[in-house]
């Protein structure tokens, strides 16, 4: 494996990335054909923040922080550092000290595929995290990995300079090419979900709005009295 710190990738546009933040995960998630997932287990270690960054990616060996040390000085402000091993670990990689140094250059979060610790202290200072494991075991810092590549996260594919989106729901990215696209399909989403919105509080059910009662006939699902059921 060939073990390389890029300091210059692109990154997408700083406003445009942070304007599709406020969509949410869900909304941009069903707006660009439910593609960028990383994939339910990656959660929040604790709820209510909304964020959205361009990735800084680190590729680290389990059970080593190493490079993370190595990735804090190319972090800018709007940043969201995306952290993996190139093994399955759960080892508690990230906490307080790093959020410090994070927070102080306008690192917006953490995302990694990992294992954070130090969670009362990073709710403390209001630095969000999302993690696939939360654990009190430490790390060594003796093998190299790489900052600034291509990285695999849930599934997905997170380039340096991508976008990331995260809050309640999980965790999602979109190609820095794709963030305007992004944005405009996941207005045309909010828009059609509001005109939903305001349907079903005057009274329309989804069976009628959705046209499901044909698809419930088209799979043979029928209605019949208590009686006829035999209850």
């Amino acid at each position: 494996m060939r073990t390389v710190i890029v300091t210059d990738p692109p990154r997408a546009d700083g406003e445009q990335v942070a304007k599709l933040a406020g969509y949410g995960v869900a909304t941009v998630h069903e707006a660009l054909g439910r593609t960028g997932f990383l994939g339910p287990q990656l959660r929040p270690t604790h709820l209510g923040f909304r964020i959205g960054g361009t990735a800084v990616t680190v590729l680290c060996w389990q059970g080593d922080n190493l490079m993370i040390h190595a990735a804090v000085e190319l972090c800018r402000p709007g940043d969201v550092l995306v952290v993996t091993t190139t093994s399955p670990c759960s080892d508690g990689m990230f906490g307080e000290l790093f959020a410090t140094a994070l927070q102080d250059r306008g690192v917006r979060g953490l995302v990694t595929t990992g294992g954070v610790r130090d969670v009362a202290e990073l709710h403390a200072m209001g630095f969000p995290a999302w993690s696939a494991a939360v654990s009190a075991q430490g790390t060594v810092k003796a093998t190299p990995g790489s900052v600034n590549v291509p990285i695999t996260a849930g599934g997905q594919l997170v380039r340096p300079g991508d976008a990331i989106l995260a809050d309640d729901d999980g965790v999602m990215v979109v190609p820095r090419q794709e963030v305007e696209r992004a944005l405009d399909r996941a207005q045309a989403r909010l828009d059609k979900e509001e005109a939903t919105r305001a349907a079903f509080r005057a009274g329309e059910l989804g069976l009628d709005r959705y046209g499901l009662r044909a698809r419930l006939a088209e799979l043979g699902v029928t209605y019949v009295t208590a009686e006829e059921y035999g209850l």
